[in-house]
């Protein structure tokens, strides 16, 4: 071999694998003492753009979650006070049901009156003031809002809560006062005093029709339409109540002749009679009535009240009763006495009847066709065709009509209430389920990330002790490299 001085290429070479090796420790030493396998783009620059992406969707995940939580807060606000408005809802329904009892006199109807107003106030209250970090939450402006979770683009949950503040909560309502009719001769024998055409409500765009019954001859049923609402027209938010309570004038005879009489009554689809002196008692009377009803399973109840006949029909059931005399004499009949408002009639039979009262309620704005103003009346509230809206500030307990309506208003507003709890309480749900997971994304994404950015010290100290094996054994050879110059000395002496 070629013996030269001026440059060593054992040692040239070994130098370039020393420093060669050098680096790879050093970078060995990085990569140990911070925990990450990619330092720079150089070493794995396909590597670094993935774990640079899993590294974003797995902050956002963080951040979606964080966005979840501070909903969630809100909501738990929003849905204690709405809690809170049901309660004070639930307080107003048993006093207004207190002051219908016409026990009560004006000065404790007055008394439950302002406990109520006292309750619509601190509902107007909870709804004005709830809020969360300035936000307002139940007067009606947090609508069309969203909490963004994901990661990506209009990965949202939608959030919107009416207003439940007391100026919003209340229900549509029509009322139908009923009617009173009497006259002379016998009442159609067909009478299932039930309409002869179809009810047509139409709320939010939706048109229903509801068939009460078809027939001849007919006197509307307020309680009837009530059950044939209440059963077709309940899935739209419908309800309907009836209520029928006479009570007449005070009672001194059936007739003012003294003869038999055959005494019919119709109630609803149901009928019943007796047979009766002209002359009977009321108490004898009431009787009779509360015998045969119960017999004939009609919805009819009779008492007495300072000398007056009292005729109850619990579901709202037209009232008719029909007199016969006994004979061709003519006598007048006192269906004033049987029957309230109801007219005294001259003559061998004599029929009177009461249509009740029926009430129809909805939480949004409706109209209503086919209910006779004839039969029940021009409307007390709303129209025969359009409903009126009462909210909470139109309560009026101080009359029994206007207790009444208090309970029905009552009624539509706690659902309404109970509609947003139940909104709020299913959102909450839906991103508590996000947040779970989410979480179990975030997790499985960061360990994905993990695997390609960061040191696996098993794999990297056994690389370690491989560069310290090298560096030491370069060392050596460096040093034997540069003592191959000295053997030219040799070949001088």
């Amino acid at each position: 071999m070629a013996v030269k001085i001026n440059f060593n290429e054992a040692a040239a070479q070994t130098h370039t694998a020393l420093i060669r090796n050098e680096r790879a420790m050093n970078k060995s030493l990085l990569r140990m003492s911070t925990g990450m396998r990619i330092l720079n783009a150089a070493d794995d620059s396909a590597g670094l753009f993935i774990a640079d992406m899993l590294g974003t969707v797995a902050k956002a995940y963080d951040q979606g979650n964080r966005n979840i939580q501070t909903g969630i807060s809100a909501l738990q606000i929003a849905e204690a006070s709405a809690a809170q408005i049901f309660d004070k809802l639930q307080e107003i329904y048993v006093r207004a049901q207190n002051a219908a009892n016409d026990i009560n006199d004006p000065i404790a109807r007055q008394a439950l009156q302002q406990e109520i107003r006292n309750f619509v106030e601190a509902i107007q209250k909870i709804g004005t003031d709830t809020e969360y970090n300035g936000i307002k939450l139940l007067d009606g402006t947090y609508k069309d809002k969203y909490i963004h979770y994901g990661a990506r683009l209009e990965q949202t949950v939608y959030i919107s809560i009416s207003d439940v503040r007391a100026q919003n909560l209340g229900a549509h309502i029509t009322l139908l006062p009923g009617s009173v009719g009497s006259a002379t001769g016998a009442l159609p024998s067909n009478t299932n005093y039930v309409s002869s055409s179809n009810v047509t409500a139409s709320v939010g765009g939706r048109v229903i029709n509801a068939t009460i019954q078809n027939g001849t001859n007919y006197i509307y049923d307020a309680g009837y339409v009530a059950e044939q609402i209440n059963r077709n027209l309940g899935d739209i938010g419908f309800v309907a109540k009836a209520v029928n309570i006479s009570i007449g004038n005070k009672y001194t005879a059936l007739a003012d002749i003294s003869t038999s009489a055959t005494v019919t009554f119709f109630v609803g689809d149901k009928s019943f009679n007796f047979t009766a002196d002209t002359t009977i008692t009321l108490d004898q009377l009431v009787e009779k009535i509360n015998r045969a009803a119960a017999t004939a399973q009609a919805d009819l109840s009779a008492s007495v009240s300072d000398g007056r006949l009292v005729l109850t029909s619990s579901k709202g059931y037209t009232i008719g009763v029909q007199v016969a005399l006994s004979g061709t004499t003519a006598g007048t009949i006192n269906l004033d006495q049987l029957i309230q408002s109801a007219s005294s009639q001259t003559s061998t039979t004599a029929h009177a009847i009461k249509v009740g009262r029926l009430y129809i309620a909805n939480d949004r704005d409706f109209k209503i066709s086919g209910l006779s103003a004839t039969q029940f009346g021009t409307a007390e509230i709303g129209s025969n065709t359009n409903s009126e809206f009462k909210n909470l500030y139109s309560i009026d307990v101080t009359t029994n009509i206007g207790a009444e309506v208090a309970l029905l208003t009552t009624q539509i507003a706690q659902r309404t209430v109970d509609s947003v709890r139940a909104q709020i309480g299913a959102t909450m749900n839906n991103l508590q389920s996000i947040f779970d997971s989410q979480k179990v994304a975030y997790d499985n994404t960061k360990e994905a990330e993990s695997v390609i950015r960061n040191t696996d010290y098993a794999k990297e100290m056994a690389d370690f002790t491989t560069y310290q094996i090298r560096m030491q054994a370069t060392i050596a050879m460096l040093a034997q490299a540069n003592t191959l110059p000295q053997l030219v000395l040799q070949l001088m002496r």
